[in-house]
């Protein structure tokens, strides 16, 4: 009986801290997140000749604005594009301040 309890006891506290977690989603939140720096990017004003996949590597500043911090492209035009266009902008939702965010976008030749 006494090992009953405990184990009703393990599982109400487990069942409570699930209804007393936060609600936001994080993948959402990076979702809005990606959403607001394609925005940003939209359209470049040079022509690419094959599809490119650039990993940027980024964080939010105290006062809500994207600082690139590494931007996995050889390209000139690519890495100047993005850091005029991406850094020092501010997004309306911004996530986590100091904490690394990692996305890959894709360039589509035009």
């Amino acid at each position: 009986m006494r090992k009953f309890k405990l184990l009703a006891l393990a599982l109400v506290i487990g069942t409570a801290s699930l209804f007393a977690t936060n609600g936001d989603d994080p993948k959402e939140t990076n979702k809005k997140i990606r959403t607001q720096i394609v925005n940003l990017l939209d359209t470049p004003d040079f022509v690419f000749d094959k599809d490119v996949t650039v990993v940027l590597t980024f964080t939010f500043s105290s006062e809500g604005e994207i600082v690139i911090l590494k931007v996995d492209s050889r390209d000139a035009n690519i890495l100047n594009y993005i850091r005029e266009n991406l850094n020092y902008k501010k997004v309306n939702n911004p996530g986590e301040r100091d904490k690394l965010y990692t996305m890959p976008l894709k360039v589509k030749a035009s």
